[in-house]
């Protein structure tokens, strides 16, 4: 049984064109997979049709061998947790609060002992634990990020699909974040899914990735060595560049665009 297996799935609006085309591949082990590409893409609209939040034109997305569609929403909650670019939602709860909001699908009629100590312990992972007591919206945009992620982790999913969960972050929390993601799907057999527009921080710390290309098609899926390549950033984003090696993962040095 695959964990997730996306066939042939399509997506669009009824006044615009197709945003997703035919896309179609599978997750059978626990592991680090991103989804990169151009801007406008697809690549959000892809994880939102993953997750039951929007429904495909046609085509079908199954989650543990059911389709996603036949879950309800708590049911869901406790193998998929969705973590969006940046959410406000919450801006007048504390962090605390803001992170035990990912707990509802496990809670009965009250927060307890167990709860708190599942998000205290997703916030020292963000390194944000000194925030607890904290309003959400005191916070920077990186600091919301990273307490939308705690609030991620606290459902203590099966899946774990983010979209761009490093924006807003320096390069030490972007290089921290996809590090501690690594070993979440090491030491928890946890399948993360995540959007990222970071090429050479995908290659390093992702086991595979998809790489997506216009009209919302897949161009390739694969190990990093065999999706980022030059022939792949030529004929996806147009421009020229070397790949260099970095410890076994192919890192991107940028040459010039294409016109």
């Amino acid at each position: 049984m695959s964990i997730i297996e996306v066939e042939d799935l399509s997506f669009g609006y009824e006044s615009d064109r197709k945003v997703l085309d035919g896309i179609s591949f599978t997750i059978d082990d626990p592991s680090f997979v991103c989804i990169v590409g151009p801007n406008g893409v697809g690549k959000s609209t892809l994880i939102r049709c993953m997750n039951g939040l929007i429904k495909p034109t046609s085509g079908s997305v199954k989650v543990m061998g059911r389709n996603v569609e036949e879950y309800d929403l708590k049911e869901l909650a406790k193998i998929m947790s969705y973590v969006p670019v940046m959410s406000k939602d919450f801006n007048v709860l504390t962090v605390l609060d803001t992170v035990l909001i990912g707990r509802y699908a496990h809670q009965k009629w009250k927060t307890t002992s167990e709860d708190l100590d599942i998000a205290y312990k997703a916030l020292e992972a963000m390194e944000i634990d000194h925030l607890a007591m904290r309003n959400f919206n005191e916070l920077s945009a990186g600091q919301h990020q990273k307490v939308s992620l705690a609030r991620g982790l606290v459902q203590e999913p099966k899946i774990l699909v983010l979209d761009e969960p490093t924006s807003n972050l320096d390069v030490r929390h972007q290089m921290y974040v996809s590090a501690f993601l690594k070993i979440l799907v090491r030491k928890t057999e946890t399948t993360v899914v995540m959007v990222s527009h970071d090429l050479n921080l995908s290659a390093k710390f992702a086991d595979r990735i998809v790489v997506m290309e216009p009209p919302g098609k897949i161009y390739g899926m694969g190990e990093p060595k065999d999706v980022v390549t030059k022939e792949m950033l030529r004929k996806v984003y147009n421009v020229e560049s070397n790949i260099i090696d970095d410890n076994g993962s192919p890192h991107v040095v940028l040459q010039s665009v294409l016109f």
